[in-house]
């Protein structure tokens, strides 16, 4: 496909006018929509802004790749857009943007489509494209410049081809013959979607590669499936191997190799530091058994032992919130059926019991994920039985009246997941013939059997008794201590605006709201409101105290109205990031004012997630108007009057 089909003149703005990272994605997702593009914006613009969760698309040298695949593309197409004067797009380089690309890519994208924005996104590794895209007056000249470009890179990788042939016809004709051959290495690049990234570090690599002199052969593993797959031959005389990616890649073919294993950025921006610490043997040498042997010059990489804790338990938290949300909105629609035509209708029946499935998979799922994340494929199911075990109260030797719980889950998919890991420890020195047999039949019954175990005799006695007892303490306790709870709880939603302790913070209010089998939310009101001031707060003091902040972050403060009214914190983060002491210090007590206010109040919000919307289901609604009003009001004066004034307003 030529690249100019994707890339439509109609769709193209010359003159970006947007100046903050969220006005830019309203304005390029709203061409799309008026061109006809995407059917949905509101779906396609969510997707976007998820995709910015996960990592920032501004990869750098003023360029940005926002892109999503989902069912309101209705067909294959790049916009490029151009802003004269840049955008603070929370780039990697902390450096304006003032090229983007925002791919749509249609949920049914046939192989070809994908392809040609594989070659689109290698392209943009050429300086000389990108500064003469930042001069082009027209359409016509955007599509002209890839044009060239891509002939240019067609023919480059045909000589490519050509030459690897004759290198291979070479090297079979004189195997035999001793001489110095170019090193040679091996790289795997992957990225969440699949689209952009992926295909960015490939190209990085493998032109970094050519500079320095290296021969190298990378395996992309995008949205169109696996291509240029290494061949056990290529992995056994590969001097070391890159793996590049932010997603889980098949990784025991490269047992006994050493390895280096970095974020997908690194290919694009680092690709020769990881080819020079490629060939220097800087890498870990990778065991598919999932033991760890450092290099003779010690510079085996590790993750400290709370850092690995954490992503295990977020990698488990992530897959849970679906069902999270899902079900509990799901469950909070149901009551305003109840209110309106009763409990016994068919429809809040429906609609109670659908939330209330989505909720009996949370602690299964929570542990399930935790376990893959440590012990990889073998340690789903012993960790999706450990957590459906610890929500059945009776499932262990002691009849206990309350299950484990979530607390219980937590501690399955960890037990789970090193379970599994020593079951790998103990079986590695079985023959490799038996490897397959490891997979289907000695993980699974041994799995199962081990966690059954310590679920019934271990786990769910200890927990069901401390979960009994945590619940119970959460509801009978007086009212200076709920006060105490949810001051702290809104307080951890501030800390870190979305990191561990915010997490933390939610998570606990998740785990007591599905463990009581209750729905009124006491703890996800203190959350909530805690999660909702920050943004509030700084939307707030930028509107009334403009002298405060720059013109750009008085703009940026105007989308904060909309990010705290809807419960998303992390529109405080680019603030928090630039001026940590102001911002989270008044956050974090306006949070803690508003939280312990909704104690106080006992305000309940059965629903974990929403923000202002899911002011229709609570109890007291005043009351929680009230706290988070007064929570933004003392956390936005506080900012206002003690952030210094900005310079660029002197």
């Amino acid at each position: 496909m030529d690249i100019r089909e994707l890339l439509l003149k109609d769709v193209m703005i010359m003159d970006l006018k947007a100046t903050t990272k969220e006005a830019a994605i309203d304005e390029m997702t709203q061409k799309y929509f008026d061109a006809g593009i995407i059917n949905d914006l509101d779906l396609y613009r969510d997707d976007i802004k998820k995709r910015e969760a996960l990592s920032t698309t501004g990869i750098g040298d003023g360029i940005a790749m926002p892109h999503a695949k989902d069912k309101a593309v209705q067909r294959a197409t790049v916009l490029f857009a151009k802003s004269a004067n840049g955008v603070d797009y929370d780039a990697l380089d902390g450096q304006p943007v003032f090229l983007f690309f925002m791919i749509a890519a249609p949920e049914g994208a046939n192989d070809t489509h994908l392809q040609a924005l594989a070659a689109l996104s290698s392209l943009l590794i050429n300086p000389d494209l990108v500064t003469a895209l930042k001069q082009a007056q027209t359409p016509d000249d955007v599509q002209q410049l890839f044009a060239s470009a891509e002939a240019e890179k067609e023919a480059k990788d045909k000589a490519d081809e050509e030459a690897e042939q004759q290198k291979a016809k070479e090297q079979a004709a004189f195997k035999q013959e001793k001489r110095e051959e170019r090193p040679f290495i091996v790289a795997v690049t992957a990225c969440p979607t699949g689209i952009a990234h992926t295909y960015m570090a490939e190209a990085a690599l493998k032109e970094m590669a050519d500079k320095m002199g290296v021969d190298i052969k990378v395996e992309t593993n995008g949205s169109e499936g696996i291509k240029h797959k290494l061949t056990d031959d290529d992995i056994q005389r590969a001097a070391g191997v890159i793996v590049a990616a932010d997603k889980k890649v098949e990784m025991d073919r490269f047992d006994g190799k050493k390895l280096l294993n970095r974020p997908v950025i690194d290919g694009i921006k680092k690709p020769q530091e990881l080819i020079d610490e490629t060939l220097e043997g800087k890498g870990a040498v990778y065991h598919a058994s999932g033991a760890s042997d450092s290099s003779d010059n010690g510079a085996a990489e590790s993750k400290g032992v709370w850092s690995k804790i954490y992503q295990d338990l977020m990698n488990g938290v992530s897959n849970m919130l679906p069902f999270v949300v899902g079900g509990g909105i799901i469950m909070a629609i149901s009551f305003i059926f109840e209110q309106f035509v009763g409990a016994k209708s068919p429809v809040f029946l429906f609609t109670n019991n659908l939330g209330n499935y989505a909720f009996s998979f949370l602690v299964p799922v929570l542990a399930a994920y935790i376990a893959v994340s440590i012990g990889d494929r073998p340690a789903l199911m012993p960790g999706f039985v450990g957590g459906w075990m610890a929500t059945i109260a009776a499932a262990s030797f002691v009849k206990a009246s309350n299950p484990a719980g979530f607390i219980g889950g937590l501690a399955a998919g960890f037990i789970a997941g090193w379970m599994i890991v020593g079951f790998k420890k103990m079986l590695a020195g079985m023959p490799h013939s038996l490897d397959g047999l490891k997979t289907i039949l000695v993980y699974p019954v041994l799995g199962l059997a081990g966690i059954g175990l310590i679920m019934y005799f271990v786990v769910n006695p200890i927990f069901a008794a401390v979960n009994g007892a945590l619940i119970n303490f959460l509801e009978n306790m007086g009212t200076g201590n709920a006060v105490l709870v949810g001051a702290i709880l809104a307080g951890m939603m501030s800390i870190d605006m979305g990191g561990p302790f915010n997490k933390a913070a939610y998570t606990f209010a998740i785990g007591v709201f599905s463990a009581s089998g209750q729905t009124d939310g006491r703890w996800m009101a203190a959350v909530m409101i805690g999660g909702m001031i920050p943004p509030l707060a700084i939307a707030f003091a930028s509107t009334f105290f403009p002298q405060k902040f720059t013109p750009q972050e008085r703009q940026s403060g105007l989308s904060n109205w909309v990010l705290g009214l809807t419960f998303i914190t992390e529109g405080a983060i680019p603030f928090a990031a630039t001026d940590p002491l102001h911002i989270i210090g008044s956050s974090v007590i306006g949070s803690v004012i508003g939280g312990a206010l909704s104690q106080l109040w006992h305000v309940n919000v059965p629903a974990p997630h929403g923000g202002i919307v899911a002011l229709a289901l609570t109890n007291q609604k005043l009351g929680f108007l009230i706290a988070l009003v007064v929570g933004t009001l003392v956390a936005g004066l506080i900012l206002g009057f003690w952030r210094p004034k900005q310079p660029a307003n002197d």
